[in-house]
């Protein structure tokens, strides 16, 4: 979702602004569920389950 959204946006941005969104989205993902699954299935060494979740 994030991606897409970056994405769609880029044509239309400047560059100042297409980084800021990035940013933005960078931090929103960093504090999803997914990301915590994501990083700690990786550390012990199992497949991640992702369930698509904000928090």
């Amino acid at each position: 979702r994030l991606t897409i959204e970056a994405l769609n946006q880029a044509q239309s941005n400047t560059l100042s602004q297409q980084l800021a969104l990035e940013a933005e989205s960078q931090r929103e993902a960093g504090y999803s569920a997914d990301y915590k699954e994501g990083v700690t299935a990786f550390l012990e060494k199992r497949p991640a389950v992702f369930y698509k979740k904000k928090n």
